[in-house]
């Protein structure tokens, strides 16, 4: 599209406007409909589980069934050991979710700590969340104003970060789509032989962190709801000064800088002369060659509803087996000994149990806060943010990673965790202690 037809378009340009300006809306402006102060998004998915009422918990079941047999169907068990474990904990997940609706079972899994609380706590919540909120996403990605911030961000990702600035992009997907949908972004910008090895095991490991989504359903767990704009940015702020710091240590400090398949590699053009105009002319040409509203929510969906019904299954079982491990068995209270020497530092309550919290997250990202429910402001506050910065969980962030053409070994992905996590204690404690 040459010079003249831009400028002819750019009277087309509300798309981005409005679009963008509605996907703001849906995400980060808490308002208060009835009871419930939440961002729009939120309010949309109470809407629609009063609609769905009764039936809830056999739509969640449905969902939680599909994900575990069409693993089984396509043989994604043959693919490596990993995906094997994979498939069964999602066939597991599936027959505890029957077990848990027919109400069969052992009385361990009704008790309100087990069974209702992954179910009725986690599981609805994220049937519909999940899909609600990447229809949503449709209006936040796709009519150009993620590149727009990816050219605006280039001077602060490449010294920060060591990333390309259309990186933002990634981390902004991630943080209001999926990690899945950021890790998809990821492994094809890396194929495209955009981002070399390095930049893209930072962007895989630091980036694609939970979403605005989930983030939702944690301040939930934890009621911190009515505090959301602060416990999202300082969340915000803390997962990404987490991925700076570690960007600059080994183990990805080592890692090669050469591109996929030994391509020559795209190196990123810096921008000349004015940020601002050459942010809004990517914006134009993303705006233009963006599919229609309906087509790109059709999509999302699809991706919503693939990822629904990837996670369900694995949370519920993973979820189960991390609290019957984190309630019955020491290992967890073993292993949380490694994040002590961080945690002593500070005269915050239920240090033990903030350790143990802390450790837990390498299971699955919700388990910590279901640890805390009932520990103090300043340790839910922590926790939460901890989960989120801590960004690999074995549930699902792993498989996904080792999905992809990124090689990364899992001693390394652990090695990351533990170094996530121990910046994260270090940095929210003393913030969390300042503010509450």
């Amino acid at each position: 599209m040459n010079h003249m037809q831009l400028e002819n378009k750019g009277k087309d340009m509300w798309r981005f406007y409005v679009f963008s300006l509605l996907g703001v809306l849906l995400f980060f402006v808490p308002i208060k409909i009835g009871e419930n102060n939440t961002i729009l998004v939120d309010h949309i998915h109470l809407g629609v589980r009063a609609l769905i009422g009764d039936f809830m918990a056999y739509y969640a079941l449905i969902i939680i069934l599909i994900g575990a047999i069409l693993p089984v169907v396509r043989m994604d068990f043959r693919k490596s050991i990993m995906d094997f474990i994979l498939v069964l904990f999602k066939v597991l997940g599936a027959v505890i979710g029957c077990m848990y609706v027919f109400k069969i079972g052992p009385s361990l899994l009704f008790h309100p700590d087990y069974g209702p609380f992954l179910f009725d706590k986690l599981m609805l919540p994220l049937s519909v969340l999940i899909p609600v909120g990447a229809i949503a996403l449709s209006f936040l990605v796709g009519y150009g104003l993620l590149e727009f911030i990816g050219v605006l961000m280039q001077p602060i990702m490449r010294p920060i970060f060591k990333t390309p600035g259309k990186s933002a992009v990634d981390a902004v997907a991630s943080f209001v789509g999926s990690y899945s949908l950021g890790l998809l972004i990821t492994n094809r910008v890396y194929k495209d032989g955009m981002y070399n090895k390095k930049e893209a095991v930072i962007i895989a490991t630091g980036f694609s962190t939970v979403s605005a989504t989930f983030m939702v359903i944690v301040a939930g767990t934890l009621d911190l709801m009515d505090m959301w704009n602060l416990f999202f940015w300082s969340t915000l702020v803390i997962t990404f000064i987490v991925t700076a710091i570690s960007a600059h240590l080994p183990p990805i400090s080592n890692e090669s800088e050469a591109y996929y398949n030994n391509q020559e590699g795209q190196k990123e053009v810096k921008v000349e002369g004015n940020y601002f105009k050459a942010a809004y002319k990517e914006a134009k040409r993303q705006s233009h060659q963006s599919l229609t509203l309906f087509q790109n929510i059709m999509t999302n969906l699809k991706d919503g509803l693939e990822m629904t019904m990837a996670i369900l299954p694995s949370i519920l079982s993973i979820g189960f087996l991390g609290l019957v491990l984190a309630n019955f068995t020491p290992i967890i209270d073993w292993l949380s000994y490694i994040f002590y020497p961080f945690i002593y530092l500070f005269p915050i309550d239920d240090k033990p149990l903030l350790a143990k919290a802390s450790t837990i997250s390498i299971i699955e990202m919700f388990l910590p806060s279901l640890l805390v429910v009932k520990a103090s402001i300043e340790v839910k506050f922590v926790t939460a943010i901890t989960s989120i910065s801590a960004i690999i969980f074995f549930s699902a962030l792993v498989p996904c990673i080792l999905a992809t053409d990124i090689k990364i070994p899992i001693w390394k992905l652990i090695a990351i965790w533990f170094i996530r996590v121990s910046l994260t204690l270090l940095i929210a404690i003393p913030f969390s202690l300042l503010i509450f």
